[in-house]
């Protein structure tokens, strides 16, 4: 059956350092095992498709209900930073399986003009995680349509600036994972980037926008929160009671229009859609930041900013192709020499104080911080592989992060590659990527080497 696996699955940038590590034997066999798995998965959901679970409510169908779940299964061999530790144990490489991320939503169009929305569920859950991790709520909200050009609504919600991908769609992410750079407060003083807000969106001729006033939540309860490190020579986020936020983002659509029921904004069309939009956004909150100068404490207003570009399309519609590429270019004023560790489902939890690095421990990384990146994608679909639907389509991709952030000596250069495998859409999907990371000095912050994870994702989503 191996013989069925596209090779083009493995068209990964494998000449990072220390990448050699990766083909030990036992990790070898693994993946393939894990991918022939895979691959008989995907040829049974293939030959038996799912319908879209939506339940009309009237017989014009206006008004309906629908139904989504989407999980996303990483299977992961991490090299992990400097002196990490799980448990006070040397771990400085380590393989996990965990759930990246799980969701249902339920929402629809319940009058003429009422809309609801709801999603549940649960992020980065793996083998350090607390057991019977419950579902919490993403998303609450109602929405009423004033005219056909403006919608407001209220609730907990990911409605918010300042980019397009400040708010992504899970199912239509277009490689391993989003930019997280753009989600820049997520869990900070916000709930996986939602906020309760009240927010205006809707459509002005071929300009999408949306506008929103949020209370983000305090500080002291987020577990980026250290109470006896709080305030320092460097810029943290305040603990004392938020002021409100302010964000919006606009976007210019030329081509085919996109929809706007939900903040989501998928990664890619996968052909379906001719999309090219130019779009520029932000978010501000006065004093949301604080440092220390002396004995002074300085209190700092939050700024983030950003202009990005997005287009999908496809290249030949009756071979199935297209091409999909995103750009955005950012600045982040967060205060004095502000800069933010993140490692999403983090493989370890703990640091050996006489090999700690800036980045801290397992997969972490300087993703966040005050000053300038730009971030951009590439990813080109192929057509059929065969003249049936079993063996689906590929999706090589590339991705980089480059940003200037004040507090660092060297300039930080994030990579993702890697290649997906469609079956049936985003609701079978099989992706191999590769992420390299910069690891920098805690005395210094000059940058002293590079580390990789490999991770194999499954994705099915209804």
């Amino acid at each position: 059956m191996d013989s069925f696996i596209p090779q083009s699955v493995f068209c990964l940038p494998m000449n990072f350092s220390s990448a050699n590590t990766f083909f030990h034997l036992t990790i070898a066999k693994k993946i393939g095992t894990l991918l022939l798995f895979f691959f008989l998965v995907n040829i049974s959901l293939a030959q038996s498709p799912v319908k879209d679970l939506r339940f009309f409510l009237n017989k014009d169908s206006t008004q309906y209900v629908k139904f989504t779940f989407a999980n996303q299964a990483w299977v992961r061999y991490a090299e992990n930073n400097p002196g990490s530790t799980v448990n006070g144990t040397d771990e400085s490489e380590t393989f996990d399986i965990g759930l990246r991320r799980t969701r249902m939503q339920l929402f629809g169009k319940i009058s003429d003009r009422t809309f609801f929305y709801l999603q549940m569920g649960m992020n980065n859950f793996n083998y350090l995680s607390a057991r019977k991790t419950g579902f919490f709520i993403h998303d609450a909200l109602g929405e009423i349509a004033v005219d056909k050009h403006l919608s407001l609504g209220a609730g907990l919600t990911a409605w918010t600036g300042f980019s397009r991908f400040s708010s992504p769609s899970v199912a239509g992410i277009m490689g391993l994972d989003a930019p997280l750079f753009l989600q820049a407060t997520n869990d900070a003083n916000d709930q996986f980037l939602r906020k309760l807000s009240v927010y205006a969106k809707g459509k002005l001729g071929k300009l999408d926008y949306r506008l929103i006033v949020s209370k983000p939540f305090m500080f002291t309860t987020s577990s980026a929160y250290n109470a006896p490190t709080a305030i320092s020579s460097n810029a943290q986020l305040s603990p004392l009671p938020p002021n409100i936020q302010t964000s919006g983002y606009l976007n210019y659509q030329f081509k085919d229009q996109e929809s706007n029921d939900t903040p989501y904004m998928l990664g890619t069309y996968l052909g379906k859609k001719s999309v090219l939009n130019v779009g520029a956004g932000f978010q501000y909150q006065q004093d949301a930041m604080w440092y220390q100068q002396g004995i002074d404490t300085i209190q700092h207003d939050m700024m983030l900013a950003a202009v990005d570009v997005f287009y999908d399309a496809p290249i030949n519609k009756e071979k199935g192709n297209a091409l999909s590429i995103y750009a955005v270019a950012t600045y982040f004023d967060f205060g004095k020499n502000y800069a933010r560790n993140m490692g999403p489902m983090n493989t370890t939890d703990g640091v050996k104080p006489s090999e700690a690095t800036f980045n801290g421990t397992g997969v972490a990384f300087p993703m966040v911080g005050t000053g300038s990146s730009v971030y951009a994608q590439v990813g080109y679909l192929t057509g059929k592989l065969s003249d049936t639907k079993s063996l689906g389509r590929l999706m090589p991709y590339i991705s980089a992060q480059y940003s200037m952030y004040e507090r660092l000596r060297d300039d930080m250069l994030f990579i993702d590659g890697g290649c997906s495998w469609y079956l049936d859409g985003s609701k079978s999907k099989l992706t191999l990527g590769v992420q390299n990371r910069p690891v920098f000095d805690i005395v210094t912050n000059e940058q002293t080497t590079r580390l990789n994870s490999f991770i194999l994702q499954y994705q099915v989503s209804i």
